[in-house]
């Protein structure tokens, strides 16, 4: 028999594959219900745009056709929301995808990373597994800390620092002046990675406006998905904002046509509406407030938030929170004790009937959860 573990690289071993969970059907059988709501994937729970589905399937017929056209359209098309030129813009499937690559293009076995603790956890992942050393940062007042961030890459000497804003899971921003201090921190051949999978939920006042900074030669890779705001998570669909010298390289380490038709399709087809994005982005934020003001009524905590999903810190073990509210209303919403997050849950924004329902099962449950530890 063939030792596998022996012949592939030596970084890879205790290192778990990503797991998405149980499926929806399990997960029925597993809580006794009829349906379950993922409250815990930070999808977007409002559908695809009008116009998406349609320009998907309209490529059906050029399936058989590699995608050339189809990746200028949708260069062209970002690079005229953001304001900046198609040459920048690289597109992959998912965000994901180009988090490995970046990985590939920039790391050697014992180079040094650093990563916001805790955050999205693939940073950390595809660097080891690239044979990279992690360094982890912790979050100070539930925060990025930009200024240690840029600490720990001088003191590590590190090749790449990574910054996910709006932070998952705390929906955390970061400041411009914050921001500002950060890149002119970071130490000769660093390079930051500044992942904006929520920016898009970020109010525009608000917005630090990062691929200036890659116009302007700073060392900086910006990533951007069309999974969330845009609702196209099913087909897989993410980009960076880079320098077109870096643009080349990435394109020469991700393999070629690696995304779809369809999927570029669909997501020229949400560009061409800036209209509905902001609309979009308002009933988000609208759904956010009203879920935060009633848990705010239901007696717990939620953390101000710039994304489509909000930390709560709640009375007692999040873990028999989540299962209560799973079992008695079918709602999953994940446990901040998968992050290191102890007494916190994390709860996707949707629409605001759903809000209500969500907030309401957590009244109940907690109060319940109260009155059985008081006698």
């Amino acid at each position: 028999m063939t030792d596998w573990a022996r012949l592939v690289r030596p970084s890879l071993h205790g290192l778990a594959a990503y797991h998405p969970g149980p499926s929806v059907d399990e997960l029925r059988v597993r809580y006794g219900v009829d349906e379950v709501v993922r409250l815990n994937r930070n999808e977007d729970l409002f559908g695809p745009f009008p116009g998406a589905l349609e320009a998907a399937a309209a490529e059906l017929d050029r399936v058989w056709m590699y995608p050339e056209e189809s990746y200028s359209d949708f260069r062209e098309a970002v690079a005229a929301w953001i304001g900046t030129t198609p040459d920048r813009i690289v597109p992959a499937h998912g965000t994901q995808a180009l988090i490995g690559t970046l990985a590939s293009l920039f790391l050697d076995p014992g180079d040094a990373v650093a990563v916001p603790h805790p955050s999205y956890g693939l940073y950390a992942q595809a660097c080891t597994a690239r044979g990279a050393i992690v360094h982890r940062v912790p979050l100070r007042d539930l925060r990025l800390d930009l200024e240690a961030l840029a600490a720990t890459a001088r003191e590590t000497g590190a090749r790449l620092v990574w910054v996910c804003d709006p932070n998952n899971p705390t929906g955390s921003l970061a400041r411009a002046d914050e921001w500002r201090a950060f890149l002119d921190a970071l130490p000769e051949g660093c390079v930051a990675v500044a992942d904006e999978a929520y920016a898009d939920y970020v109010e525009p006042e608000a917005r630090l406006g990062r691929e200036r900074d890659v116009e302007a030669g700073r060392p900086l890779v910006v990533l951007r998905t069309m999974s969330k705001l845009f609702g196209l998570a099913g087909l897989r669909l993410g980009y960076a904002v880079v320098d077109p010298e870096l643009a080349h390289f990435l394109n020469v380490v991700q393999e070629p046509f690696n995304v779809n038709r369809a999927a570029l399709a669909a997501g020229s087809a949400c560009l061409s509406r800036p209209d509905l994005i902001e609309e979009r982005r308002r009933t988000v934020a609208a759904a956010r407030e009203l879920l935060c003001e009633r848990l705010v009524e239901a007696g717990v905590e939620p953390l101000p938030s710039q994304s489509n999903f909000v930390l709560v810190r709640v009375d007692g073990e999040d873990a028999a929170l989540a299962r209560a509210l799973a079992e008695e209303e079918g709602l999953l919403v994940r446990m901040g004790s998968e992050y290191g997050l102890d007494g916190y849950v994390r709860i996707t924004v949707g629409p605001q009937p759903l809000m209500e329902q969500v907030a309401a099962a957590i009244g109940r449950v907690t109060t319940a959860g109260s009155a059985r530890a008081t006698t």
